[in-house]
């Protein structure tokens, strides 16, 4: 999408990785931080929203090309008509991604992009679920280009496999239970956030308007670290990642904060009760993360869990046979 439509050294406006942004929107590491101009946005110190004040100053000031919104690690819902007038006011391109949303948008429970940015991109295997791979939306005006872009540009033959995994998934979305599911994945977040604050965590922003929760550890937790509590919990049979988070103070590859999503759960049939047991989980792991007699208790009702929620129920029969 960036090939098709910018120059090398043109300037981009997102999101600032710690406050929420991905890497895919100009950290130096990744190739659009290295081949465009990059001024970041953030979110408000105080309230850990993003702080649209600030992006219409930069986005004034820096004149972009582009302006991205979009997150991988932001909680709240996002104004798409307030960053798409920042970009309309200089002239920018705006791109939303949506990776992590392409689902409860579809499902309506997320502000949908679509109609009011330029682009819209976003992965298909996240709360969608389906096939691994992207999606790119554009006005018709640039669709040739990104065509082009797509291949012969960036990718070699079209895997066909691949396609059809999409294809399924975009059908069972079409389907009013995969509007009941995206409705759990929020819910079961919103749990899980006043089930977190029962116990004294900080959440980014206070709570959660979609599908994860990040939680900064500094404030409950000082000395564990993002990655303390991602290894303590992966030896409890609990997996999630380490995550920067808002006024970052640790290295990246350390963190302050860990990232709880509730998509995969829902999908086994997790419900409240449910989600409260991994919540409650989490937090003897985090209070006790070098206690080996911790992790064999929590690792034993994880066990009990997916025993109740398994991935695929014994009832279903997968070659399609009645006996």
């Amino acid at each position: 999408m960036y090939l098709a439509t910018l120059e090398p050294g043109d300037r981009i406006l997102s999101l600032e990785l710690s406050h929420g942004g991905h890497l895919s929107h100009g950290h130096p590491a990744n190739f659009t931080g290295q081949r465009y101009e990059i001024e970041q946005y953030h979110v408000d110190a105080e309230t850990g929203y993003i702080d649209y004040a600030e992006l219409d100053e930069k986005a004034a000031r820096f004149d972009p090309d582009m302006v991205v919104s979009g997150s991988s690690a932001y909680p709240r819902h996002i104004d798409y008509e307030r960053i798409q007038a920042a970009a309309d006011a200089t002239d920018a391109l705006h791109l939303a991604d949506v990776a992590h949303t392409t689902g409860l948008i579809a499902a309506g429970e997320h502000p949908s992009p679509v109609g009011v940015a330029d682009f819209v991109t976003g992965s298909t295997q996240k709360t969608i679920r389906a096939g691994r791979g992207g999606i790119i939306m554009c006005r018709e005006e640039w669709a040739d280009d990104i065509d082009t872009a797509v291949f012969p540009g960036a990718q070699g033959g079209p895997l066909m496999h691949n396609i059809a995994g999409k294809a399924v998934g975009f059908g069972e979305a079409l389907e009013p239970a995969f509007e009941a599911y995206a409705a759990d994945v929020v819910r079961n977040a919103e749990v899980l956030a006043d089930r977190f604050r029962e116990h004294g965590l900080s959440l980014v922003s206070g709570g959660t308007d979609k599908h994860l929760v990040l939680v900064d550890l500094r404030e409950s937790h000082p000395d564990v670290t993002g990655a303390d509590a991602q290894d303590a919990l992966e030896q409890a049979g609990i997996i999630l990642n380490k995550n920067t988070v808002p006024g970052e103070t640790r290295s990246p590859f350390v963190a302050s904060g860990i990232r709880v999503g509730t998509p995969a759960l829902t999908t086994r049939g997790f419900g409240s009760e449910a989600i409260e047991t991994v919540a409650d989980a989490i937090v003897r792991v985090l209070d006790s993360p070098e206690a080996d007699a911790t992790f064999e208790t929590v690792a034993g009702e994880v066990r009990t869990l997916c025993e109740q929620f398994p991935v695929y129920d014994d009832s279903d029969d997968l070659n399609g046979d009645d006996d």
